[in-house]
């Protein structure tokens, strides 16, 4: 079966780069290991932040990021209960092996001056929460019991939520789908997809174009620092 097997990494925007890469370094204790322009989006910059060899926490910049409004409700949910817009993340959640680590991260943080809330027992992890540049709501957890799906996957709220138990019975057992070696052909557009905000004209040009072109005309594999010898 094909799946992800973890998060290579996920990408936060930042108003101020160096103010990010202040705190995540400082504060957090995240080596710095990429920095460079952001392949094929000209003025944007683009960082890479170590939390362990096979996963990294990344920051992007743009020139027209410092201008946009942070509205709370809207582009942030501001603390761990409150809501953000459909498709916005409403918190990230760093990884510690156990308890010890997470009192020990606790102190970190707090060293560094910046306020922290919890442990928070919620069975599968505990929990420490606090806040990061431009209003990011951050938590850092170490794990608690295994999920169980037969005892945490709760029926009433997946009636409140539309879902069937049959549904549901596909969803805690996905098809085991094993790919065809990468041979298999983009499909058609379907309006009813969700799809990436390119223009429409460019988006469609992008998907019928045959996906040895766009490995040739977008990859950029070379570190932007020469090596030395």
């Amino acid at each position: 079966m094909i799946k992800p097997n973890g998060i290579h990494h996920i990408a936060v925007m930042s108003g101020d780069m160096k103010k990010h890469l202040e705190f995540f370094s400082d504060v957090l204790g995240c080596r710095l290991v990429g920095l460079f322009d952001m392949h094929g989006v000209p003025g944007a910059f683009h960082a890479f932040l170590e939390l362990n060899e096979h996963c990294h926490f990344s920051l992007v910049q743009t020139p027209e990021t410092k201008d946009i409004p942070i509205e709370l409700g809207k582009t942030h949910s501001g603390t761990g209960a409150a809501p953000s817009a459909p498709g916005t993340m409403q918190h990230l959640a760093f990884r510690v092996d156990d308890e010890t680590a997470l009192l020990n991260m606790r102190d970190r943080i707090r060293k560094k001056g910046v306020n922290v809330i919890g442990p928070i027992d919620h069975g599968i992890c505990k929990s420490v929460y606090f806040a990061g540049p431009d209003q990011l709501t951050l938590e850092v957890a170490c794990p608690g019991v295994a999920m169980d799906p037969q005892r945490w996957v709760d029926p009433e709220v997946l009636e409140r939520i539309g879902v069937s138990p049959q549904e549901a019975d596909a969803y805690m057992a996905p098809d085991a789908y094993a790919g065809e070696g990468g041979k298999l052909a983009q499909p058609p557009y379907d309006p009813d997809k969700p799809h990436q905000a390119y223009p429409e004209d460019v988006y469609r040009k992008m998907i019928s174009a045959p996906d040895e072109a766009i490995a040739a005309g977008a990859s950029y594999a070379e570190p932007p620092v020469p090596a030395t010898d």
